[in-house]
């Protein structure tokens, strides 16, 4: 029996873990040195003795069969498949799902910044890892990056993210360089992906700092205590949701969802329970602004409408997502592991199945595959890669 049981899943949000060299063999040669290595180097200690394991695992059968057997207690570099897609393949028929969209964790640190040569160099070799990572499983879906802050650049770092395989393309929660995510410079970028069919996501750390630091400062110093790859805190949590909060907004404010309307977004790992208020709180600013706002008066619906027409949200485990499906909408929210960051926990369906009491068995569906792979533009059954392999 796999961890799925007999329920067909999707899984909105996983990682890679990546090895040092792991944009090495796809960034162009004159940015490899331009990278910024410093944070890599110096867990190479952490990561050799994540490579040496990995290597006894494939020479031992017993030590195979130990990590399979902590396949949700082992997280990070430690994890089954955190680096190896081949061990990856395996993580999945345990887990039994159908599909998993994969990010990035660490490898875009190395190149973010006001640089934009090295930027996109960057986003262009993390797309090309990623696609390369996924590339020998159908299940695995790799997630692009495109910065927006140079629109002709973003329009070809997501054509080459698409055209090398890429399911979907993270965007930063943020404004566009000196430009709002919906200026027209901007459209050729999100028709792209519209044609494509191809939606954009938020990712958590994709707006930037959380929280000013300041309000660490306390006298009271606290520690990570999940180590993961975004070092939350409880301050940090309060504040998770505010970059997508106001991104997502913006888009529906400035009617970009009027101008392409096959376009579809997600907000991963930034939790959901906000979505309820947030909703009515985009209905509430449009009635209040709409006399003076001409945007807001070509609208044609209420900003509610497009969220739940065009957006889908992963809630942490433990949120209260039965309650969230009866006041919001079934059709908004998605299963996810995170896996294997620490964040996801060592049982998120039995976290997610605590807090579906009353939802109906229709509604239940939606939430493990139905809206993820509406997300990805299937109506219903297995995502666009995984049906092409299917029916290969």
């Amino acid at each position: 029996m796999t961890y799925a049981g007999g329920r067909t899943i999707l899984d909105a949000d996983s990682h890679v873990m990546e090895l040092a060299d792991f944009l090495d063999d796809f960034i162009e040669p004159s940015q490899r040195d331009r990278l910024r290595r410093g944070g890599m180097d110096s867990l190479q200690p952490v990561l050799d003795d994540a490579v040496a394991k990995a290597a006894s695992r494939r020479s031992d059968p017993a030590k195979a069969a130990l990590a399979e057997e902590r396949l949700l207690t082992d997280k990070g570099w430690s994890a089954m498949g955190g680096f190896d897609p081949v061990e990856r393949s395996r993580v999945l028929d345990l887990l039994g799902f159908d599909a998993q969209l994969v990010f990035a964790t660490f490898a875009t640190s190395m190149f973010t910044g006001r640089d934009r040569d090295r930027l996109y160099a960057g986003a262009s070799a993390q797309n090309r890892a990623m696609a390369n990572f996924c590339r020998d499983d159908p299940r695995l879906l790799p997630v692009g990056f495109v910065p927006l802050a140079d629109p002709e650049r973003a329009l070809a770092c997501a054509a080459e993210a698409i055209d090398a395989g890429c399911v979907a393309v993270m965007v930063p929660s943020t404004a566009a360089g000196d430009r709002s995510p919906t200026h027209p410079d901007l459209d050729g970028f999100w028709s792209l992906l519209e044609h494509s069919n191809v939606p954009f996501v938020l990712h958590v750390g994709g707006g930037g700092k959380l929280l000013d630091a300041a309000f660490h400062n306390n006298g009271m110093p606290v520690t990570d205590h999940l180590g993961g790859g975004e070092n939350v805190r409880s301050k940090d949590y309060l504040a998770i949701h505010h970059s997508p909060e106001v991104f997502l907004g913006v888009l529906i404010y400035d009617g970009l969802f009027d101008r392409h309307p096959g376009l579809r977004g997600g907000c991963i790992e930034q939790g959901a329970g906000w979505v309820v208020s947030w909703m009515h709180h985009l209905d509430y600013g449009q009635r209040s602004f709409r006399r003076t706002e001409e945007p807001l008066r070509q609208l044609a619906d209420k900003p509610s409408d497009y969220a739940r027409r065009h957006l889908k949200f992963t809630p942490f485990p433990g949120e209260p997502v039965g309650w969230m499906i009866e006041h919001a909408g079934a059709e908004l929210f998605m299963f996810s592991t995170d896996y294997p960051h620490p964040e996801g926990g060592r049982d998120p369906l039995a976290k997610f199945e605590e807090t579906l009491d009353g939802a109906s068995d229709s509604d239940r569906a939606r939430f493990y595959a139905g809206n993820m792979a509406e997300l990805l533009g299937r109506t219903s059954g297995a995502t666009p890669k995984v049906a092409a392999a299917s029916s290969a």
